[in-house]
């Protein structure tokens, strides 16, 4: 399906830093039509619509009512992604290797959900859900019997984003699970400075990220003043910040708009990443974070995994509306 050109993009904030070179890469890939399959679920409201791809259940678009983009597009200049799902794990281990159940194995950064292909569970005009169970491959890195189940759902200006995690096995399930969506930075329509702004005007301590992927053990005084931090080419040279047990309902966007409001449920951990220059900033609501550095590599003993009992269920999700200037 050809959406057609790419359009209502202004130049993203601090993009010069990589030359003239990635500038024309850049705009040709907003030349070219959003990647699409015969399986792509695509959603509308009066306000927003939206793409949602199988692999990984990851959102491909998601445009205002005049088309503007909202959604980074996966450009391979910075980043591929756009919204991976993060399960069963949300950062990185040590060396790469987890041991879950009796089972010890490699694991890429944010686990293996974001890799496979999810079955069409139901498609509408307003909504869509994604399944992905256990099979031989997720086996053999990952011992449990689960099922992840991914909803979107257009509601007016609103996107909700819903997850469960079923064990349906009879062993204990330890995992952790975070989103991981990338917004335009700059919105379209502005050049403004943005800022992310907490509800409560908090100013919540971070845990610094190593050059390894791995998080420092103590908590330092982070960035945010009176809830209120400005996102620059500068803030993120020491890759994300991570700010465990901080995640609140929160603004992104410039002073005077437009904005997107966020809210977040059962996702007590928060990060924000934008590379230098990058025309996108991620906000990653998680449950669970990398591991700390000096620890095993036992999944059950991650920061802050869940453990599911057999037959039990774990609901996480986030909405994010679309308040124009």
């Amino acid at each position: 399906m050809d959406l057609g050109p790419r359009t209502n993009l202004a130049k993203p904030m601090g993009f010069a830093v990589f030359g003239a070179q990635a500038i024309i890469e850049y705009q040709r890939y907003l030349e070219q039509p959003a990647r699409m399959s015969d399986q792509t679920c695509t959603l509308s409201s009066e306000h927003l619509s939206l793409a949602v791809a199988p692999l990984g259940a990851e959102m491909q678009y998601l445009r205002t009512a005049s088309g503007q983009e909202l959604l980074w597009h996966g450009n391979k200049v910075f980043w591929t992604g756009r919204a991976p799902i993060l399960f069963p794990i949300v950062g990185r281990a040590v060396d790469d290797v987890v041991r879950s159940g009796n089972l010890t194995a490699e694991m890429a950064k944010h686990g293996f959900a974001r890799r496979h292909d999810f079955a069409v569970e139901e498609a509408s005009q307003t909504r869509c859900r994604h399944v992905l169970h256990a099979s031989e491959a997720t086996r053999a890195v990952y011992p449990f019997e689960f099922t992840l189940t991914v909803t979107h759902e257009l509601d007016g200006p609103t996107l909700s984003v819903t997850a469960e995690v079923a064990n349906a096995g009879d062993a204990p399930m330890p995992f952790g699970f975070g989103f991981h969506p990338a917004f335009r930075c700059p919105l379209p329509g502005t050049d403004a400075p943005h800022h992310v702004t907490l509800a409560s005007g908090g100013q919540p301590q971070q845990q610094p990220l190593r050059p390894d992927g791995l998080l420092e053990r103590a908590l330092v005084p982070g960035p945010f003043r009176e809830g209120r931090l400005e996102i620059t080419d500068t803030l993120f040279e020491n890759d994300a910040l991570v700010f465990p047990g901080a995640s609140e309902p929160l603004r992104y966007g410039p002073a005077n708009g437009p904005w997107l409001d966020f809210a977040f449920s059962n996702l007590p951990d928060l990060a924000l990443w934008r590379p230098v220059g990058a025309p996108f900033l991620c906000v990653e609501p998680w449950h669970g974070t990398a591991s700390l550095v000096g620890d095993g590599p036992e999944t059950a003993q991650r920061p802050n995994s869940l453990t599911l009992a057999p037959g039990a269920v774990a609901a996480f999700g986030y909405r994010v509306t679309f308040v124009s200037a």
